[in-house]
């Protein structure tokens, strides 16, 4: 059965997070909800509790909740909903996350979002999504949804907006579902190209394919680099033909497309 995660802070947007989940409920899509809340009372039952989320970063919930800082919570609870996420995704029952929020409430989604598998369905939606999205994104495949309204309470807008969120994530896990155990699982190479090395690696890409490798090219455009060593850390990719130096070169003299210098 096609399952989303629900991941949220249920103190605050718990009503908000239960219209999601009987959205997808009546869809035929099973959740499971977890709480990643921390300073007042959740306002909708959790599969997965606080307390639970908090121990998998190795913390003590009653700890955050005295020492008030919401700083310190938020990346307590990152840590222990990323160990418990990546946990369920191993086990191969889920098939999508979910969450919203302001400021906040999309730090915590989005960081544990970030930390998973590219292609597995993720979506937020965030009254953040409208402005400049890459601390949230980074070099991941989040869909953002703006909320348009403030997260606070449900009306007519705000329901209208959630039950497509709703409609959305549950249709990307569905396809996932569908077809992720069908996709051909060929040894993956990454290829950095830029306009004056598009020849070269397209050959190098053609004659890859022909050996039975999958290439992805990525466009040396400084996120380009970062996405591919992004997949690389992932796993996903497991060989590299760096032929594009564009980013390095500009991190060192100063160029306008610099990778970094990590």
């Amino acid at each position: 059965m096609t399952t989303v995660i629900l991941l949220g802070t249920l103190d605050t947007k718990g009503e908000e997070y239960g219209l999601v989940r009987d959205r997808l409920r009546e869809a035929g899509i099973d959740t499971v909800v977890i709480d990643a809340g921390v300073l007042g009372t959740p306002r909708l039952g959790a599969d997965i509790s606080r307390e639970a989320v908090a121990g998998a970063a190795g913390a003590d919930l009653g700890a955050l909740v005295d020492a008030g800082d919401r700083g310190t919570a938020i990346d307590t609870m990152l840590r222990g909903a990323t160990a418990i996420v990546k946990e369920l995704i191993d086990e191969g029952n889920v098939h999508g996350i979910f969450g919203m929020g302001g400021s906040g409430g999309s730090t915590l989604v989005s960081g544990v979002m970030r930390k998973l598998p590219v292609g597995f369905p993720k979506l937020l939606v965030s009254t953040v999504a409208s402005g400049d999205t890459r601390p949230y994104v980074g070099t991941s495949d989040i869909a953002m949804m703006s909320s348009i309204v403030d997260i606070a309470g449900i009306n007519q807008l705000s329901e209208r907006i959630l039950s497509n969120a709703a409609g959305a994530i549950g249709g990307m896990a569905t396809a996932y579902n569908r077809f992720t155990s069908a996709l051909d699982r060929k040894p993956v190479i990454g290829a950095t190209m830029f306009g004056v090395t598009t020849q070269c690696v397209t050959t190098a890409r053609e004659r890859l394919e022909a050996l039975g490798y999958e290439v992805l090219v990525f466009h040396a455009t400084g996120i380009g680099g970062d996405t591919m060593e992004s997949l690389m850390r992932g796993g996903a990719i497991t060989g590299v033909l760096d032929i594009t130096t564009t980013e390095l070169a500009d991190t060192l003299v100063g160029g306008t497309l610099p990778s970094g210098p990590e």
